[in-house]
């Protein structure tokens, strides 16, 4: 009997082996390990690298030139007003102004982003930050924006300068930020004036 029940047994694995039960098909290709497939982003979740390469420079120049005359004068008063005696006066006042505004401003870093949403023409919404920390100051640097898959290179990064409606912003906290920051009063002073 044991020889029975061993034929049975091998028949009923081979009839699985050539004749698998239905269920999932699974490949047995896994791109996640393969070295020749594309890495770029293309679903939630997905991370691609924001090379922030920000140069900033804004120039604000105004001129005003008014220049104002008037000339008045009143005539003697006639009948019951004759006491009124002709006066006249002039004015002339001009002004000139000038002035200027020049700012600058650089930021160069790199920001790892997740994929937060993919949009219907295949385009991906990013959003990542970081936050560096020195001494008693850190740094918090965050990006959002919108890119393309196809502008992604080989090494999985984008140029800052690719993102669409992109915020780049750095904000500061400690104590330096705290010194730097007026006092109270100054800010009510520049309120004011």
């Amino acid at each position: 009997m044991k020889k029975a029940q061993l034929s049975i047994l091998l028949a009923g694995i081979f009839l699985l082996v050539l004749f698998p039960l239905p269920g999932g098909a699974r490949s047995l290709w896994n791109d996640s390990s393969n070295l020749v497939a594309d890495q770029r982003p293309r679903n939630v979740g997905d991370i691609v690298t924001v090379v922030v390469d920000e140069k900033t420079k804004t120039k604000d120049e105004g001129k005003t030139d008014v220049s104002k005359a008037n000339n008045s004068s009143v005539a003697d008063g006639l009948g019951i007003l004759d006491f009124i005696r002709a006066f006249g006066f002039s004015s002339k006042s001009n002004m000139k102004g000038d002035g200027s505004t020049e700012r600058t401003h650089s930021a160069k870093t790199q920001i790892t982003c997740l994929v937060t949403d993919t949009l219907p023409n295949g385009n991906l919404i990013i959003e990542g930050t970081r936050d560096v920390t020195t001494q008693e100051e850190t740094l918090q640097l965050q990006i959002v924006g919108v890119i393309r898959p196809q502008d992604v290179d080989s090494y999985n990064r984008i140029q800052s300068d690719r993102v669409a409606n992109a915020e780049i912003g750095i904000k500061g906290r400690g104590a330096l930020t705290r010194l730097q920051k007026p006092g109270i009063l100054t800010q009510i002073l520049q309120t004011i004036f």
